[in-house]
């Protein structure tokens, strides 16, 4: 019954062209939105309507003609009927619903407040000279709550001052006086109350994300997938050249801790034998010199010697302040690994 009364009521033809305007809109982009456009002035809904000309589409209308438009568009949507809220207009695009949020809430402009509006945030003027000689104005500041006095012979700001909190009512004279010192509390644009796209709805909750942070959490995903899938053994494209360099090094690990004579290792194994051989005949001679042949003895000098020759510029060198220290430890550690070649040599 009520969809019969529904068709056959009178409609102007004007405002059937608007409607089918308005569903052409809808059928002609792969997204639109529905935003608020109240309290913005004409003057700064034109250009709006200029800065976003090349990228948006935003066509005011009646929320009833809006209404009339979507419901018989297709059921979904039909959904977005339940964001028409006050004075509403719709916004039509190519591009995606993250970069139309962004688009429209780069376009909002700083505006003055109005007398009897709550204010959004706790609105503040800060000490310093307002340009104003001074007269009348001085006292109209001091009975808007706004503290000034006479410096050098202009009007100043005496102290910072929070001169409405945010939830409180902004007088008329405060918004007079916050309007002649250019402070403008209040962001004028439009507020996007949703999108639809291929059969989603999207709430500005969901597309006001931290640019930055977003593209920090997909950096360490992609780096903790890696380091998962190179521990796990898992081959792909980007993982392939560490997995093998890994093997690799674990291979000549595992040679030179068995033993295995391979000619890749060969020289580390023969290195190791000859550095356990002079450990060995050094501790043997320090018990009993006769223990060990000249030839040894003599090869066991020589490898003290060079270690003793490399390792002295180090113990010698003093760091000239505290905070060189670590460097001087590290620089000592090389040396002495220089000193070990000798003994492998």
């Amino acid at each position: 019954m009520h969809e019969a009364i529904h068709h056959s009521e009178h409609i102007p033809q004007w405002k059937k062209k608007e409607i089918e305007d308005i569903k052409e809109l809808i059928n002609s982009y792969p997204l639109f939105g529905i935003v608020g456009v109240g309290g913005i002035p004409a003057k700064q809904l034109q250009s709006m309507r200029r800065v976003l000309k090349d990228l948006a589409v935003i066509k005011v209308s009646r929320n009833t003609l809006i209404k009339r438009a979507l419901e018989e568009s297709s059921p979904e949507h039909a959904e977005m009927v339940d964001f028409l809220e006050e004075q509403s207009a719709l916004v039509f695009t190519n591009e995606n619903p993250f970069k139309l949020y962004k688009l429209l809430e780069n376009s909002k402009t700083p505006s003055p407040i109005k007398a009897g509006a709550v204010a959004p945030q706790d609105i503040k003027v800060e000490k310093g000279p307002t340009g104003f000689p001074p007269g009348p104005i001085l006292g109209d500041l001091q009975s808007a709550g706004i503290p000034a006095a006479i410096d050098k012979g202009s009007v100043v700001i005496s102290q910072d001052k929070v001169v409405a909190a945010k939830g409180e009512v902004v007088s008329q004279k405060l918004a007079s006086m916050l309007a002649r010192l250019e402070i403008y509390p209040v962001e004028v644009g439009l507020d996007l109350r949703a999108v639809f796209e291929d059969g989603s709805i999207f709430g500005p909750d969901v597309l006001a994300i931290d640019e930055d942070k977003y593209f920090s959490d997909i950096s360490m995903a992609a780096q903790q997938a890696f380091n998962l899938a190179v521990n796990v053994a898992y081959p792909t494209s980007a993982t392939i050249s560490t997995l093998i360099s890994k093997a690799v090094s674990e291979a000549k690990n595992l040679g030179i801790n068995a033993a295995i004579t391979e000619p890749e290792i060969m020289d580390i194994l023969l290195s190791k034998a000859q550095s356990q051989m002079l450990s060995l005949a050094s501790a043997i001679a320090e018990k009993d010199a006769n223990a060990v042949d000249e030839e040894l003895s003599s090869a066991l000098g020589a490898a003290a010697q060079s270690a003793a020759e490399a390792v002295a510029p180090a113990a010698v060198e003093e760091a000239p302040e505290e905070e060189n220290e670590e460097e001087d430890e590290k620089e000592s550690e090389e040396e002495g690994m220089v000193g070990l070649g000798a003994l492998f040599g």
